[in-house]
């Protein structure tokens, strides 16, 4: 479940609604003038958000190593050089 609540209220709140995210697993979006500004999630969200991240990152990156071993590379100075730096 989320819950928002205003950025300035959260501040005042931090110690209380710490403790609730810890305990209760919900989440809380920070608002301010209305928008969502931030979220406070549970440590175990934050792990499969950086588990998710990570598994993207290491696609990419072997993405990268087929197409330098498809194309091969370029030489920085030819790379200014065609971009006219």
């Amino acid at each position: 479940m989320s819950i928002r609540k205003d950025f300035y209220q959260a501040q005042r709140e931090l110690t209380k609604i710490a403790n609730h995210i810890a305990f209760c697993h919900d989440r809380y979006i920070l608002t301010r003038n209305g928008k969502d500004l931030a979220a406070i999630v549970p440590i175990e969200d934050l792990e499969i958000l950086e588990a998710i991240e990570d598994e993207r990152d290491i696609e990419v990156a072997q993405r990268v190593g087929e197409d330098i071993k498809k194309h091969g590379t370029v030489k920085w100075k030819d790379a200014k050089r065609d971009l006219g730096l």
